[in-house]
């Protein structure tokens, strides 16, 4: 799992978004609704969502594209269940949170795969830092 995950709020703007994730180096971000969490939003949003559809980045808000009442896993459920969701899902990214709903992590197929088969090429590329 990767810890703290980043978050917008769901009236944020698709550039200032855009920003957030390439000064993380990642390639989704966590949308809250005053800090409840509403929806995902994945770069592969932004491109076939927003740009394709002649969006303007600048008023577009990430509510508006993103993936709303996104699948969920808790901090305690294994990584078996992640990877079902994930595959009954047809997903790449969990948002982790607690019963009380506080967002503590996101879980993608590169950590299952870190967590499955470490000596794998996939687990080799996850581990590895952004070439930013």
């Amino acid at each position: 799992m990767t810890e703290k995950p980043v978050t917008v709020e769901k009236l944020t703007s698709l550039a200032e978004a855009a920003r957030v994730m390439r000064d993380a180096g990642i390639g989704d971000v966590l949308v809250v609704d005053e800090g409840r969490l509403c929806g995902i939003l994945t770069d592969r949003d932004l491109v076939i969502r927003a740009m394709a559809e002649n969006r303007d980045p600048a008023d577009t808000t990430v509510q508006a594209i993103c993936s709303s009442e996104p699948v969920t896993v808790s901090p305690g459920d294994g990584v078996d269940q992640a990877a079902d969701l994930m595959r009954r899902h047809a997903l790449r990214r969990l948002p982790v949170q607690t019963e009380d709903g506080e967002l503590v992590g996101v879980v993608t197929l590169g950590d299952l795969e870190v967590e499955r088969d470490p000596g794998s090429a996939l687990a080799a590329i996850s581990a590895a830092e952004p070439d930013t």
